[in-house]
């Protein structure tokens, strides 16, 4: 994230008529490399044996300590020092499902291994943010701080504070995010750590619980995030996001219910966009959907999975320019929906446009658009157009990817790539002198940020190449990691792929000298393969008519299914008209009778209503397990 706005002269229209477009072949394997290769540049913690970017060093080594707890790893989301939660989920969302889509092509060009590290470098540090079941780290850091100094990571001395959140301080758009990641990245690991790919499915059955159960807005929680991160969407994508990618990692059926259960209420089936982001997930949770629908794995909820699918086929109409309300493009064809990092959306939208132009061709399958039915192909031309045009076929005959090409940006916003290597001048960069000294100097970087994707050009396709013009020579994670999968399919060619057959990562090809393992993280307990570790079933028991009015008696038996003993509970009853018998009320809730405590494992206890009409509705507010 960058500070110091600064006006962006406007280049006259025609001009972009006289410029020479760069229509050649690329390399999209070279592309593949170079942009899983731009991860390594933004890892915060201690670097490992195998690192490639060796003008990094070690970082970061006290996050989280002044919280009793081990934070040390993650990534740097952008050009700054600060490790933001929900882009860094997002980030290890979309690295693992293009991993999951095309990890075969990356075999191929012998980069999977390389993207799988990616994938566990994220993964790693969000188990250390995740040390208890309810309760999540979001964000080590401070913007405000931060933006202050144009320091090296391995400089730093802003306030490296940790942010949390928690039942009292909720945040489900930030703990459904974690959830995706952690279930797409179980996915990824299946086949080659399976032990790894089922902790991180312990932990991400843990984070949707927390994040259905206690719901709110991880900025109100986390408010020195609001400026930076602020989550204008909601969370109601980020629980429904969470719900398909723990489908899709664990085939349990109560997920694809949750789907079903909560599509129209939640958006998933109402939300027409014409976006796709680390704030606004609807577009991918109506993709996937649409993919399960695909798959006959939609069962009664078939026609909620459909409305699901519309909205999709929506989206990509709109991307091709055959919808009812189609997306902003640039004289020269790059979607645009902002000045600021615009290069996000183009990247993330053609992720989507390329597998859902797979799953379209596997099920032999149309695109619904509202001037008629298009060819699935054109998804993947309109894709293969937006990466091309990143590469280089632009107005400017300029590749947004730094490394990539002979005409590249040089002066990237980005602290580490703009300051002389601390290895090659290990001389501390005070605060304010990186702003005098680095900041300031019209030069080329002393270090390539090889592989990051910036920003990119404003609505006319014009680009400045400053270092000051955050807006567009920022890069981003979230820039790169949707493009990896993109990457490796137009480098994998025209063969047929069937993407809606069971997913098979590879093992990656051995490495034969291995650097020395980390330490193994400390495992957090296991939780119940449900969204609930709490039962509640009602029936009526018998009923009467007094003085020409019915009355029934229900009741309703409450199960810990867990293996723990349960605590705490609290019930909220609504719709209830009459008395109940066998539960303790305090304030709106109702918790334990007065001779119980606690419910074992297993265990059940039964209270009893009555009623003038049809049954109340009774759910769980909150509990313990210990």
């Amino acid at each position: 994230m960058g500070k110091f706005p600064r006006p962006i002269s406007m280049a006259p229209l025609f001009l972009l008529l006289c410029l020479p477009f760069a229509f050649a072949g690329h390399d999209y394997s070279q592309a593949l490399s170079k942009s899983i290769l731009f991860f390594e540049a933004q890892r915060s913690g201690y670097l490992p044996r195998n690192q490639r970017i060796t003008w990094r060093a070690n970082s970061g080594l006290n996050d989280g300590k002044a919280s009793g707890v081990d934070l040390v790893g993650g990534y740097y989301d952008a050009g700054d020092n600060v490790k933001f939660g929900l882009p860094m989920a997002f980030t290890v969302t979309m690295m693992s499902w293009s991993i999951i889509e095309y990890g075969k092509q990356m075999a191929a060009n012998g980069e999977l291994r390389h993207a799988m590290e990616a994938v566990k470098w994220g993964a790693d540090y969000f188990i250390k943010a995740h040390p208890r079941p309810y309760v999540l780290y979001g964000e080590v850091g401070d913007g405000n701080s931060d933006h202050y100094c144009w320091q090296r990571p391995e400089d730093m001395t802003t306030d490296r504070r940790a942010y949390k959140i928690d039942p009292t301080n909720p945040g489900s758009d930030l703990a459904g995010e974690t959830a995706a990641a952690m279930a797409a990245a179980s996915i990824v690991f299946r086949r080659s750590n399976p032990a790894y790919s089922r902790e991180l499915l312990r932990h991400a059955y843990q984070l949707f619980e927390f994040a259905d159960k206690y719901r709110g807005k991880y900025d109100s929680s986390i408010t020195v995030a609001q400026k930076y991160y602020r989550s204008v969407s909601g969370y109601n994508d980020e629980l429904l996001w969470a719900a398909a990618w723990l489908y899709q990692a664990s085939n349990n059926k109560y997920y694809l219910n949750y789907l079903g259960r909560n599509g129209d209420s939640m958006g998933g089936t109402g939300w027409a966009m014409t976006e796709f982001g680390w704030d606004v997930k609807y577009a991918g949770v109506q993709t996937l959907v649409a993919k399960f629908l695909m798959q006959g794995k939609a069962g009664h909820h078939a026609p909620v999975f459909e409305r699901y699918r519309q909205k999709a086929d929506y989206f990509m109409c709109s991307l091709i320019g055959k919808g009812r309300r189609n997306i902003q493009k640039t004289p020269g064809g790059l979607i645009f929906r902002q000045r600021w990092n615009n290069m996000q959306f183009v990247t993330s939208a053609s992720f989507l446009a390329t597998v859902y132009s797979d799953y379209l061709t596997s099920s032999r399958g149309s695109l619904k658009c509202a001037s008629g039915n298009v060819a699935p192909s054109q998804l993947l031309s309109f894709a293969k157009s937006q990466v091309d045009y990143l590469l280089g076929d632009n107005p400017r005959a300029t590749s947004y990817m730094v490394g990539y090409g002979n005409n590249y940006p040089r002066q990237v916003h980005h602290r580490g790539s703009s300051i002389v290597s601390i290895k090659v001048n290990p001389k501390f960069v005070a605060c304010r002198q990186g702003y005098a000294t680095w900041y300031t100097r019209k030069a080329s970087d002393p270090n390539v940020l090889t592989g990051a994707v910036v920003g990119g050009p404003d609505a006319y396709d014009n680009f400045a190449d400053e270092r000051d013009n955050y807006e567009q020579t920022e890069p981003a994670t979230y820039n790169n990691a949707p493009l990896l999968g993109i990457l490796a399919r137009l480098a994998g060619g025209h063969g047929r792929y069937n993407q809606l057959l069971p997913v098979a990562v590879p093992a990656p090809n051995p490495v034969i000298a291995k650097p020395k393992p980390a330490p193994k993280p400390k495992l957090t307990p296991t939780p119940p393969l449900s969204s609930s570790p709490i039962t509640i079933t009602q029936k009526m028991t018998t009923s009467w008519n007094y003085k020409g009015k019915t009355y029934y008696r229900y009741s309703t038996v409450v199960t810990n299914k867990s293996y723990k003993t349960l605590k705490d509970l609290k019930l909220s009853i609504s719709k209830l008209y009459g008395p109940v018998w066998g539960l303790t009320k305090s304030g709106s809730s109702y918790g334990f009778p007065k001779w119980l405590n606690s419910l074992p494992a297993g265990k059940s206890l039964e209270f009893v209503y009555i009623h003038s009409a049809s049954r109340a509705d009774v759910s769980v507010s909150s509990y313990n397990l210990a």
